[in-house]
């Protein structure tokens, strides 16, 4: 049973909640198309800047891509996200109502979001050169997840939602110059993941509590396995990405150019999807303050081929205490 105090936090995330609300055309598109004379992704996501020998317009092209990518990545796990929250708030139908509200404000705002990045991918596609490819399929990637533990898919979920926060605090909310329709979407959307992102944290401690020691080892298993799932979308993504990219750019690019445009596509989206949510001193205090220290050492150990991919001068080891 839910005690009073996280009835109270589910209460408060209602009421931010619909104080936050906000409508697709109305508060966010409100006419505008993306502005391509400007960049979408910015560089401390981007890792643009690791690639010198781009000239303005290729840079900014590389930025638009991965902008492009970036919305489509969010519509895709959003996806599995929302099936998961329905599935869970289900344990609250006969019990704390409030908790049950909140779950379900949730789940509406998380099909709005798949909405918004649809529509965000019909722009896209009207306006950016033909060729661009999704690797991955919604509804095949949620069937995947979602075959994990409620545990691994929860803790997932997190990382994610707390990832999108600190890209919006700490990359895209303070550079300058970025399209604003692309900025002004990231900013409504972090505006709802952050509540969602203290659902997420509540409902995996409340899992959490019904596991034994065998359950939770079990779980963390699959949670690595999940990032490597994650892992193979990503090479896939960047691969047709930085294809598509060399292909539309302004200016040619010898074979050696080529390689390089690949391996900073996946550096970046190892760094945006993977490295950078790792990281995160939140989800680092929640994650390790539920496991033991020899499943902390097996996500450390899964984490650690990774660690290359954080931006140039910013090396860690990771994942970085707490």
């Amino acid at each position: 049973m839910n005690t009073p105090t996280s009835t109270e936090r589910y209460a408060r995330v209602i009421e931010v909640s619909k104080r936050v609300r906000w409508e697709i055309e109305r508060d966010v598109i409100r006419g505008r198309r993306f502005d391509h004379a400007k960049t979408f992704m910015p560089d401390g996501l981007s890792l643009v800047r690791e690639l010198p020998f781009l000239g303005a317009a290729d840079a900014r092209l590389f930025s638009q891509v991965q902008g492009r990518t970036y919305a489509y990545m969010f519509g895709l796990v959003e996806r599995f996200i929302n099936a998961k929250v329905l599935d869970v708030s289900r344990d609250h139908c006969f019990g704390d109502q409030v908790a049950l509200e909140a779950l379900v404000r949730m789940s509406d705002e998380e099909i709005k979001h798949q909405e918004l990045f649809r529509r965000l991918e019909s722009q896209m596609a009207q306006d950016m050169p033909a060729g661009y490819v999704q690797t991955a399929a919604a509804n095949e990637v949620a069937q995947v997840v979602l075959g994990k533990s409620t545990w691994a898919v929860l803790a997932l979920t997190l990382d994610i939602e707390l990832m999108s926060q600190a890209h919006y605090r700490a990359s895209i909310g303070p550079q300058a110059g970025l399209s604003e329709l692309w900025k002004d979407v990231f900013l409504f959307h972090w505006r709802e993941e952050s509540q969602h992102a203290i659902l997420d944290e509540m409902e995996l401690r409340r899992e959490d509590a019904r596991l034994d020691p065998a359950q939770r080892s079990a779980a963390v298993g699959e949670l690595i396995e999940l990032v490597g799932a994650i892992d193979g979308i990503l090479q896939a993504q960047a691969a047709a990405d930085a294809t598509y990219f060399t292909s539309v750019a302004s200016s040619p690019f010898t074979s050696m150019q080529r390689v390089q445009v690949h391996e900073k596509m996946l550096k970046a989206y190892r760094w945006q999807y993977i490295v950078s949510g790792a990281m995160e001193p939140r989800f680092q205090q929640v994650l390790f303050g539920l496991v033991g220290q020899e499943q902390r050492q097996r996500i450390e150990a899964a984490l650690a081929p990774l660690a290359y991919a954080v931006p140039m001068g910013d090396e860690v080891d990771l994942p970085l205490a707490a």
